[in-house]
């Protein structure tokens, strides 16, 4: 190799180990886009969740998840939704005033394929399971990711089912969902990180025909120091849906234990 490519491919290389001890697997740079990165084994997080979406026709809503999250082995992470709930003053619903409701719990799992840093490209599998007094739901994930130096890409394909009922807990609605999302993200340093996001979303009502297709497009920051980090989404719909938000911002609060 000729001496002025090996220097390149030396400073190429120091620079991304550089960066990549400030890699925390728990510290999310996205809140809509999952990273392949687990849980170191035995850490523990805690994660507060907090999104508040508006619409036109929907109204406000503002929905709350507590997390917490355990590294069970170096490539598998379990996490435990303790409690999803919101408050909604839905003008579709037709109900005067906010009121506050708790909605379901969820375990979720993420087992590590690859590596984003040491390998070509890094991969995790995603499984949730998710029931509360109404509804129970089903959702996998494909989680890709690539690291270059403080540049973060990540890609998820997301497959969601559904099933819902009513007060005599018989399930007879069920409807599919098959999203995309896509995050970038550059870490200025360790303490300070800016980026995007994008959602796609297509519902399938009794897994028959296809609702439009919803398109959300926004930027994030994340914060970090020491064992606690902040991440915060905006994503404005580009597609004009009328009975969908318009808006969705989405804060995450972690702390590792």
């Amino acid at each position: 190799m000729p001496p002025k490519y090996a220097a390149f491919a030396f400073v190429l290389l120091s620079w991304v180990v550089a960066w990549a001890p400030d890699l925390e697997a728990g510290q999310r740079r996205f809140t809509f886009v999952y990273e392949s990165t687990t849980s170191s084994k035995g850490e523990v997080e805690l994660e507060n969740w907090a999104t508040w979406k508006n619409g036109r026709e929907s109204g406000n809503q503002i929905e709350f998840r507590h997390e917490i999250e355990y590294g069970v082995t170096d490539r598998f992470q379990a996490s435990l939704y303790v409690a999803n709930w919101e408050v909604n003053d839905s003008k579709a619903g037709g109900d005067e005033g906010a009121h506050a409701a708790f909605q379901d719990s969820a375990v979720e799992l993420i087992y590590g394929l690859s590596n984003p840093v040491k390998d070509i490209l890094g991969s995790a599998l995603y499984g949730e399971f998710k029931a509360g007094p109404k509804h129970f739901e089903l959702e996998g994930k494909l989680i890709l990711q690539k690291n270059f130096g403080p540049i973060v890409v990540a890609y998820n394909a997301i497959l969601e089912s559904e099933w819902e009922g009513e007060e005599d807990g018989l399930y007879n609605e069920q409807k599919g969902a098959f999203e995309q999302s896509f995050g970038v993200s550059y870490q200025f340093n360790p303490y300070f990180l800016v980026g995007g996001e994008l959602l796609h979303e297509i519902e399938f009502p009794e897994w028959s025909d296809a609702n439009d297709s919803i398109v959300y497009i926004g930027p994030n920051a994340s914060l970090r120091y020491k064992r606690f980090w902040l991440t915060t989404t905006i994503l404005l719909q580009v597609m004009g849906i009328s009975d969908e938000p318009d808006l969705q911002l989405r804060t995450i609060f972690g702390v590792e234990l």
